[in-house]
């Protein structure tokens, strides 16, 4: 097995650190154990399981540094790979940006392991694959998906203390449901810590109806539109705009959080006031684990706040050139959500689109933050309160914050990629063109 306890793993690294002979070493210990299960075409086409461990060590010469890694646990392997890393420190340039190992931290309880998602077995797959392809079959559709669930530890330790130890687990899920006339196409997403909370027949279901209703689409004239994105549409612009929240890009003048003439934005509204974004590796629906892989502990953290930018990430050697304190990037994302159902918000429409995804999103202008992409698996028109026809596929181009600032209303939260975001309906969403994929 690949998983060790945290007594394991914290005798494991103080074996390595005693062979060390460099200034400072840092060592950090992974494990996993994984099962996936593949179809296509209604039938599993692939299946296995996955067992891996990497001790990677970083040795450090005043500010030059060497790393190594390594699979083999037994004595000599571990004095190799740590001679292995302080000769290549040796030979390495200095880090002008180089930081010591951190000493000893206190951090949060870890939320992030559920014994029940540790124990799937092969014939959960393989009733997962059967519940998502048998019904798809029953509605003339063909289902293609992919379940991967796994179980793991990270530790790390180093020669100033510090040692840190988390265990997590995950189950991941993607279909898609195209129908057999080739003229529809549907899609859904789960992901969880907890198998307890993951529903592949619900999951499968969502995508059957979308590909089913999504048959013949229409096309309408692109322009801006009213539309209620789904959490899967937002979620990738919403996290690009995020990864803005960065104060040296932002003091470097290389970001959207950059001002003119010098400064951040750092407690300037940039969005509407129902918007609040914060992190937190405790919650229950979205935990994360309570370090950084520097082992920095992280903690409850507000980034916006009735849409006010109330906090940017600080990495260690940025917030000592700053004389802050370092501000962790944040490992999970939560925005406010409201109590609107994705029904309740198509009956309080008049006219719009309703988008289940995007993708292929690429930067257009990283300082207005305009991003462009395509819609999928599920487009369409709403009229009157009513979906009245799927459309053809639209490019678009938008910015999160101008997305954000036309916010019409919120709905109720969902989990996305480690995330929780709500259904959003927005004014005036450009769509620039169609597209004649399905």
């Amino acid at each position: 097995m690949a998983i060790y306890s945290k007594e394991e793993a914290k005798q494991l690294l103080e074996k390595a650190l005693s062979f060390s002979k460099a200034d400072a070493c840092e060592i950090t210990l992974n494990g996993s154990e994984s099962g996936n299960i593949r179809y296509a075409r209604n039938s599993v086409s692939t299946a296995g399981h996955r067992s891996n461990q990497t001790m990677s060590v970083q040795s450090s010469f005043g500010k030059k540094s060497g790393v190594a890694t390594i699979d083999e646990f037994d004595d000599a392997s571990l004095q190799k790979v740590v001679g292995r890393s302080e000769e290549l420190a040796q030979l390495a340039p200095e880090n002008p940006e180089f930081m010591e190992p951190l000493g000893p931290q206190e951090y949060l309880d870890s939320k992030t392991y559920v014994e029940a998602t540790a124990k799937i077995n092969p014939e959960y797959r393989a009733r997962v694959a059967s519940d998502s392809i048998k019904p798809a079959a029953a509605k003339d559709v063909t289902a293609a998906g992919f379940l991967n669930d796994s179980a793991g530890f990270t530790a790390m330790a180093n020669t100033n203390g510090l040692f840190a130890y988390n265990q997590s687990t995950d189950i991941s899920f993607t279909v898609t449901m195209r129908s057999n006339d080739g003229t529809g196409s549907g899609w859904s997403s789960r992901d969880f810590n907890d198998v307890n909370k993951f529903d592949a027949a619900e999951a499968s279901a969502v995508a059957i109806d979308k590909a089913i209703q999504s048959r013949n689409a229409k096309a309408i004239e692109p322009g801006k539109y009213t539309v209620i994105l789904e959490p899967a549409a937002s979620s990738q612009l919403l996290q690009n705009m995020f990864s803005a929240f960065n104060a040296r890009t932002a003091d470097e003048g290389r970001s959207f959080m950059s001002k003119e003439g010098g400064g951040t934005k750092l407690g300037e509204k940039i969005v509407d006031e129902r918007v609040n974004f914060w992190s937190d590796p405790q919650h229950p629906d979205v935990p994360s684990a309570p370090w950084n892989g520097e082992g920095q502990a992280r903690k409850k953290m507000n980034w916006l706040e009735n849409g006010v930018v109330k906090n940017l990430a600080y990495s260690r050697y940025w917030a000592k050139e700053k004389g802050v304190e370092p501000v962790p990037t944040p490992s999970n994302g939560i925005m406010t959500g409201g109590d609107a159902s994705l029904e309740d918000l198509i009956k309080d429409t008049k006219r719009g689109v309703l988008v289940t995804r995007l993708w292929y999103i690429r930067t257009v202008d990283p300082q207005t933050l305009l991003y462009t992409g395509l819609t999928r698996d599920g487009t369409f028109y709403i009229e009157n309160g009513k979906i009245k026809h799927p459309v053809k596929n639209f490019r678009f181009n938008e910015s999160p914050i101008i997305m954000l600032n036309n916010l019409e209303a919120l709905g109720k939260q969902v989990r996305i990629n480690g995330n929780l975001i709500p259904y959003m309906k927005v004014r005036d969403f450009t769509f620039t063109s169609l597209s004649d994929a399905v």
